[in-house]
């Protein structure tokens, strides 16, 4: 009778498995579960899709935090606190990563990397994240020094994050977001467009203060012959009041897509980012990409080059409506054959496996 073999433990605890991380976490899941034994210890998120479970490979082991919050509450902090010590002692896990910042924080003190290798990936840093007041800036900073110090290594998923993890600590790795190609197209392939509104300018995800609706309304105002459309919904909705906007609300996955193969150019007008999947896709179905210049963005697009990177509403317009007025076939190529090269599952999950095999035998 053959031995069966034992497979390493990986825990993820992804403190907001919503949105850009959400995609990352089932495709990561999903690419390391033949060679792991992977367990998701996580919290929803509005956005997180009803069915989120069935996205998930079956070897994937789903254990939701009850406590995990975004808001800053003490008590439900030190509930999550001694949830994951439990969590973890009830798997036993070969090595821990730690999703986004609270799980990062509560993690890296709850677990010090000493019995077991211990990651932490920001998902965009807290005090990077305009909406908050120079003053919380500075404590989500400085928290962040704190937390630095533990025995933990830091994987960023962009160029600029690493540059600014390692500001905080030398042991700092990078591994760029991707998306995964073949799930996309299988999608694409099956998405009907047929019965979808056609837009000239698109972007997805929450409405949130991340995300700068002001600006994308300024936008659209500044360009009254053009149709935009956002596909998603959020708290700050009614800053968008151009009456050549349409909000999609929330959508399932295949309506979201069909949105976006119907629409021509991708609009990013974020204050912060970590690397937004939804640029990824727009780049992989050839949609010309307009962003504003902030990290995670302009890691990704090199104006005039697979895109345009865009510093005022000034420069959005123009890149609006050059995109509109000349042959773009250079820049989407351009961006197409990125992620084909680099944004991709496939690269995300095999450097992934060299870091935890190396952490393994160490």
């Amino acid at each position: 009778m053959p031995t069966k073999t034992i497979k390493p433990k990986l825990l993820y605890f992804v403190e907001a498995m919503g949105g850009g991380v959400f995609t990352y976490i089932v495709d990561l899941a999903n690419g390391l579960s033949s060679k792991y034994d992977v367990y998701v210890a996580y919290a929803t998120r509005p956005q997180t899709p009803s069915n989120y479970k069935d996205y998930f490979d079956p070897r994937v082991k789903l254990i939701e935090v009850k406590n995990f919050s975004r808001s800053f509450s003490i008590s439900k902090n030190v509930k999550a606190f001694f949830e994951m010590k439990r969590i973890a002692k009830e798997i036993n896990p070969d090595i821990i990563h730690l999703h986004s910042s609270m799980a990062g924080v509560l993690g890296r003190f709850a677990f010090n990397g000493q019995r077991m290798p211990l990651f932490y990936t920001p998902h965009g840093y807290s005090f990077l994240m305009q909406n908050f007041g120079n003053s919380k800036q500075k404590i989500f900073k400085q928290i962040e020094k704190i937390c630095a110090k533990r025995n933990c290594t830091t994987i960023s998923c962009s160029v600029g994050e690493n540059l600014e993890t390692q500001k905080l600590t030398h042991r700092a790795l990078e591994v760029d977001n991707g998306i995964n190609i073949s799930e996309l197209e299988k999608l694409i392939q099956n998405v009907d467009i047929s019965h979808k509104k056609h837009f000239d300018v698109f972007t997805l995800g929450r409405i949130t203060a991340q995300k700068n609706p002001v600006e994308f309304n300024k936008i659209a105002l500044a360009c009254p012959n053009l149709s935009f459309l956002w596909i998603g919904d959020g708290e700050l909705r009614n800053e968008i009041t151009a009456p050549n906007v349409t909000i999609s609300g929330w959508v399932d996955r295949d309506s979201a897509l069909s949105y976006a193969l119907n629409s021509e150019i991708f609009l990013l007008t974020s204050l912060w980012e970590g690397l937004p999947m939804s640029l990824l896709e727009a780049m992989y179905m050839k949609k010309i990409c307009v962003v504003s210049d902030v990290i995670g963005n302009h890691d990704v697009i090199t104006n005039d080059v697979n895109g345009y990177v865009c510093s005022s509403t000034e420069d959005f317009i123009k890149a609006i409506k050059k995109s509109k007025t000349q042959e773009n076939d250079r820049l989407v190529q351009s961006a197409y054959d990125d992620i084909l090269n680099h944004y991709n599952t496939r690269v995300v999950i095999q450097k992934y496996d060299e870091i935890y095999e190396k952490a393994l035998k160490n």
